[in-house]
């Protein structure tokens, strides 16, 4: 089996005895938990490690991975200036995972490109674990951090986790880090709230009975009361292990300073045709969405007509015969595909390039299913998964500075020389001007200080 074993480990620091001192005595059944853990992936001899750390850079529409060679981190900042690590990445591990999880409509943002390096270094919800791993291992590994991503869509992460282990044959040891409520007792750091332990028994008792799907429908308040850090780890643990039998066994559990640790270890025993738990969690998401009864707009009709077309019949759809005065008229469009409430594809022109509002929708709506380079191109068998949104822009107009912006109603276009960025109007997380104008001159390979023409245009979505 590709994955040979599945680890959940807290990232406490205080846990390395060179910062927590003669305080690890408080958390020793911990300590003593990681080496175990240690001992048991040393004697399995993975091929890789494989970690996701919700302390490693988050974004909310994507998850992130390293891709350099060498990847390299300290805890200095936590006073232990002698421990850092400089370790071999699975580049190629690191890519079969970033393919699977874009064919499963994943975003997947590599940290090697421009404008992310400074986010490459190792987090300590790597760096703890690997402290202790790296006593008896040498193995190459992969960094990859949670995001605000749906919690099903951490569980296809782990399914394609699991995919790219079997497409390469790698043996993969799954590091799960995460600290379970920050809201254990009064003195915790995220202050007191008594449905903190019952979120860690609740968890406790889903990774004992190696219930994972359960994982999914921990009731969002209590997750919110028990301010926790780890649960999407240990979701993308749970697809990691999807259509196998496991063995589960919760080494430790403690919570001495106010959040909860829990040390545990899964193994695989068999494939089981009734493990196999996806389907079920995005039927499940998509009804609780309830996205049914929708009424369509005529553009996102012609967009989803014909991106159907072109992937069943590889060609390219006329427009229809009969078209409204809208349709016929000119400007540029975006097309932006979703599947499971994550970016699957968006392309557009800021100018009108073709005849018609209704070419523009049809060119647009192919080449971001086909031809965005974040993603593979979409596949027959997810047509019936995939959203649609089509806007259509507003002559730009020049503007002096960053206050003739409001982000909620004008998309904006930062030019310098032969450099563009565009920004569309009302996203999620964009809730000022200059972060507008920011997230723009970064799509353009433009640095922060550099000087730049401003301009804005209204956006018409449709859905």
């Amino acid at each position: 089996m590709s994955i040979v074993i599945g680890c959940i480990t807290p990232h406490p620091p205080i846990l390395v005895p060179e910062i927590g001192g003669s305080s690890i005595s408080q958390i020793e059944a911990t300590q003593n938990a990681m080496y175990e853990i240690v001992d048991r992936v040393a004697y399995l001899k993975p091929d890789t490690l494989i970690f996701i750390s919700p302390h490693s850079p988050a974004f909310s529409d994507a998850i992130t991975i390293k891709m350099r060679s060498q990847l390299s981190g300290s805890l200095a900042q936590f006073g232990a200036f002698s421990v850092s690590f400089q370790v071999e990445n699975d580049v190629e591990m690191a890519k079969a995972i970033t393919d699977e999880a874009g064919s499963a409509g994943i975003p997947v943002i590599d940290l090697s490109k421009q404008g992310y390096q400074h986010l490459e270094e190792l987090d300590h919800g790597v760096l703890v674990p690997l402290y202790f791993l790296r006593e008896k291992l040498s193995t190459p590994i992969v960094s990859l951090s949670i995001s605000y991503l749906s919690y099903p869509k951490h569980y296809q992460l782990g399914v394609a986790i699991q995919r790219a282990s079997e497409r390469l044959g790698r043996r993969v040891a799954f590091i799960a880090s995460g600290d379970l409520s920050h809201r254990l007792t009064s003195s915790a750091p995220a202050g007191y709230n008594p449905r903190g332990i019952d979120f860690d028994l609740t968890v406790k008792k889903i990774i004992e009975r190696a219930e994972f799907p359960k994982l999914l429908k921990i009731d969002e308040s209590l997750i919110e009361d028990a301010g926790e850090c780890g649960l999407r780890s240990l979701i993308a643990l749970g697809g990691v292990f999807e259509g196998q039998k496991v063995k589960s066994r919760i080494l430790s559990y403690e919570g001495p300073f106010g959040v909860g640790y829990m040390v545990a270890m899964i193994e695989p025993i068999k494939s089981d045709k009734d493990k196999f738990f996806l389907e079920h969690i995005l039927f499940d998401e998509k009804t609780k969405k309830g996205e049914s009864g929708k009424k369509v707009s005529e553009p996102v009709k012609l967009a989803r007509k014909a991106v159907e077309n072109y992937i069943k019949k590889r060609k390219t759809m006329s427009p229809p015969d009969v078209l409204s005065d809208f349709l016929k008229k000119r400007a540029g469009v975006f097309v932006c595909i979703k599947k499971d409430n994550a970016l699957r594809g968006c392309i557009g022109t800021t100018v009108p390039c073709q005849e018609s509002i209704a070419e523009e929708i049809i060119k647009n709506a192919i080449q971001a299913a086909t031809c965005d380079p974040r993603f593979p191109p979409i596949r027959e068998s997810e047509l019936l998964d995939l959203e649609y949104s089509v806007d259509v822009l507003g002559d730009p107009e020049p503007i002096l500075d960053e206050s003739h912006l409001d982000p909620k109603k004008y998309g904006v276009i930062v030019r310098s020389g032969f450099k563009t960025g565009l920004l569309l109007p009302d996203l999620d997380g964009v809730d000022s001007a200059k972060k507008q104008v920011n997230i723009a001159m970064q799509k353009a390979g433009l640095q922060e200080d550099e000087p730049v023409e401003l301009f804005r245009f209204e956006v018409k979505r449709y859905k």
